[in-house]
């Protein structure tokens, strides 16, 4: 089984990129916002144990949100891996996430982090602001806040996934050709 985390702060790609690796590798893809969405609206009860902590305007706790993960890996027995999207963004999460991986035999094999520069950034989500009409990307200045979140967030994940040599950034400007070829080498040397 192969397990990555791919980062990129927003504008980087990493979605167009998450569906290139899912189809070139048949992963999963596991976004936790997916998850918690998907379990508040089937009313499961780990959605809504979820939901009391988002109606209270809490943050949904680790072990909520890991057993969603558990939950999902679970649902998908005969997956090759699991593409992580958005999770882990703590390091309580990344010890979480690694211990619940070692019960099932398998572990983070690596993680992809899309560097792309500020200004192109901006460029970027002012860009598909004025087509997709999502109001957090028409606005520079919540723009580079979000930029900034991004950063503040990621840090103590690269960090702790650092230790272990598991970390590669990848150059997240460029054709998305260029870009994915860059990533897949990272993969291929790795499965």
């Amino acid at each position: 089984m192969f397990n990555l985390i791919l980062f990129g702060p927003p504008g980087s790609g990493k979605g167009t990129q998450s569906e290139n690796i899912i189809a070139a590798n048949g992963l999963q893809h596991l976004s936790t916002g997916n998850l918690l969405r998907n379990e508040i609206t089937n009313q499961t009860p780990l959605g809504l144990k979820a939901k009391t902590f988002m109606d209270a305007g809490q943050l949904v706790p680790d072990e909520v949100v890991i057993g969603m993960v558990d939950n999902f890996m679970n649902a998908h027995p005969r997956a090759n891996g699991f593409l992580f999207d958005g999770f882990p963004r703590t390091t309580a999460q990344c010890i979480a996430l690694d211990a619940l991986l070692q019960q099932k035999g398998t572990e983070i094999n690596v993680v992809l982090a899309l560097e792309v520069g500020e200004q192109e950034l901006v460029k970027r989500l002012l860009g598909r602001g004025a087509t997709s009409g999502r109001s957090d990307d028409t606005n520079e200045t919540v723009i580079r806040a979000r930029i900034k979140e991004y950063h503040d967030k990621t840090t103590a994940v690269a960090t702790y996934y650092a230790q272990f040599n598991k970390v590669v950034n990848v150059k997240g400007e460029g054709t998305v050709e260029s870009i994915y070829a860059n990533l897949k080498k990272e993969i291929d040397a790795r499965i």
